[in-house]
């Protein structure tokens, strides 16, 4: 049986701009259908909308709040809330909150940098 532990992965910024911390998935615990991964966005924070050509996302944001833009669609989202990302969707995540937002985010097929496309906006 293999263990990973959020304080021993060792964190890397995607593509996106997030801060990533990955339990299981390519870099971590080995996975074949998806990955697991608690994702930062400091104070004021943002990501870099963007999209994935194969991956299915969920997003559980875990602690603070923020705005999530899907698509055309845009929405306050805080602790407790669970999202569907579908592949191929335009997606942006900003911290609006005075404190870090925290999110899990799970990916299947399991996330790489290969998958994520940047739309500039």
């Amino acid at each position: 049986m293999e263990i990973s532990r959020l304080e021993t992965t060792e964190g890397f910024i995607t593509d996106d701009g997030s801060t990533i911390h990955e339990l299981a998935g390519r870099v971590s615990l080995a996975t074949v259908n998806q990955s697991l991964a608690q994702a930062t966005l400091e104070v004021g924070g943002e990501t870099t909308e963007h999209f994935h050509i194969e991956a299915e996302e969920i997003y559980y944001l875990t602690s603070g709040s923020g705005r999530l833009r899907i698509g055309e669609n845009e929405s306050d989202v805080k602790a407790g809330d669970c999202i569907v990302i579908a592949p191929g969707a335009p997606h942006k995540l900003w911290n609006t909150a005075a404190e870090p937002l925290t999110l899990l985010c799970c990916c299947s097929p399991p996330y790489r940098h290969d998958d994520t496309v940047l739309t500039g906006a």
